[in-house]
C-alpha cells in the first residue's frame, strides 16, 4: 500500500470492472455504503466532449461513524462522505482512499480524531481486502 499526504492507494493487475466490484464489496464488508458513484469518464465526455480513462469516484459512508462525527461537529458534512477512487492504469487498476484523519487536522475537536482513526482503519481494511483478493 502506497501512502501519501492525504490518502493511500494500491494498484492491482486485474481489470477495471472486477476491481470496482471488489472495492464496493470490500467497503460493504467494512460497514461502508456507497452513497454516490461518479463516472468521471462519462461526465467528461458528456460535459466537455473529452476522452478520459475509466475513472470512478465513490462516496463511501459508514453511517455510525458519520453520525458520531456530525453529532460532534455538524459542519463536518463539508468533508463527508469519504472518497474512494478506482481508475485504469497501464499496469492494472488503482484503488485510492482518502485518509479520514485529514478531517481531524482541520478542527480541534478531539472526538473527530477518534472517529477519523476508526474510519481510517476500516478503509485500510477494505483496501487491504481488495489487494488480498487479487485474481491469479
Amino acid at each position: 500500500m502506497n501512502r501519501f499526504s492525504y490518502g493511500m492507494k494500491i494498484t492491482v493487475p486485474e481489470g477495471f470492472e472486477p476491481t470496482l466490484e471488489r472495492v464496493i464489496a470490500a467497503l460493504k464488508d467494512n460497514d461502508f455504503g456507497v452513497l454516490t458513484e461518479i463516472d468521471v469518464k462519462a461526465t467528461l465526455k458528456a460535459k466537455l466532449d473529452e476522452e478520459f480513462k475509466r475513472y470512478v469516484i465513490l462516496g463511501a459512508c459508514n453511517p455510525k461513524l458519520a453520525f458520531r462525527a456530525l453529532s460532534a461537529e455538524e459542519d463536518l458534512g463539508l468533508l463527508l462522505p469519504c472518497n474512494v477512487v478506482v481508475y485504469e492504469t497501464t499496469v492494472g487498476t488503482t484503488v485510492g482512499v482518502i485518509d479520514p484523519a485529514i478531517m481531524s487536522t482541520l478542527t480541534s475537536n478531539e472526538i473527530l480524531a477518534d472517529v477519523a482513526a476508526e474510519a481510517s482503519q476500516l478503509l485500510i481494511s477494505a483496501i487491504g481486502q481488495v489487494e488480498g483478493s487479487r485474481v491469479g
